[in-house]
């Protein structure tokens, strides 16, 4: 596998193609042709497998949709959030498109395209419970399931005092939730509200306990080139209502806005 270089930078007749048509000429990435893209491919609704074993979710139409605009065609990889980063790192694929949140920890050895969700954390209950916690400190001296890795798990940590109990995907923490071996759950607000509604699940949030985040794709920070690109098939998806129709049919809103 070649290594990406830093000096690959695309030319200003790629920029407004990107930004204005859907056959822009191919973004510099792995493999010629292919836009490699890790999702964890259980973490409904952004990135999941449907009844028929399909990749699905918000993410995913993301990524297809940013992939067409790239004159690209996807490639998905599947990888568990724990190793996700590393996996980036080690090049293994282009970018992480799976509601990867933009921290200044994390900008100091990966790229970011610009901000194409913002949500926020939540704190979640079985709802037969009736708890009402409504900030972390609410939490301390509880059980709490949240995703290894995660921003979620680092604030629970930060906060002191609660029993973090750390899972590779969500569908192991929610399960604990509803059989009652869990207090509570801690994850991002858009994810609650969907599984609460969509699937039936025994669970409601209670509060909203963290500020509002921005998500962006994530890739390595030398290719600058990608970035270039993708931030402006970014911009010209919310420009034409791409980014607002996909939030639509997902979360019943447009989560590209702050």
């Amino acid at each position: 596998m070649r290594a990406l270089r830093p000096t690959l930078v695309l030319g200003t007749a790629l920029l407004l193609a990107a930004a204005t048509s859907s056959h822009a000429q191919p973004a510099p990435t792995l493999t010629k042709g292919v836009l490699k893209i890790a999702v964890e491919g259980t973490y409904a609704p952004f990135t999941f497998k449907d009844d028929k074993g399909n990749l699905t979710g918000f993410d995913v139409d993301v990524a297809r949709a940013l992939a067409a605009r790239l004159g690209l065609k996807p490639e998905f990889v599947l990888t568990e959030w724990s190793g996700i980063l590393a996996g980036l790192q080690a090049g293994k694929y282009d970018v992480i498109i799976n509601q990867v949140g933009i921290t200044a920890e994390r900008q100091k050895s990966i790229g970011f395209s610009d901000a194409y969700v913002y949500s926020r954390p939540q704190i979640a209950v079985h709802s037969t419970k009736g708890q009402d916690y409504k900030t972390l400190a609410d939490l301390k001296g509880k059980r709490v399931g949240v995703g290894l890795g995660t921003v979620f798990e680092k604030d629970l940590r930060d906060a002191g005092g609660i029993t973090v109990v750390t899972y590779p995907g969500t569908p192991e923490y929610l399960a604990d939730l509803a059989s009652g071996r869990l207090d509570a759950i801690y994850n991002d607000r858009l994810l609650i509200g969907y599984l609460a509604k969509s699937q039936g699940l025994p669970i409601k949030g209670v509060g909203d306990a963290g500020s509002v985040d921005s998500m962006g794709i994530a890739m390595k920070k030398t290719n600058t080139g990608l970035k270039t690109a993708i931030d402006a098939a970014l911009k010209a998806m919310k420009a034409d209502g791409t980014m607002a129709k996909i939030g639509q049919q997902w979360f019943g809103q447009d989560v590209s806005k702050p």
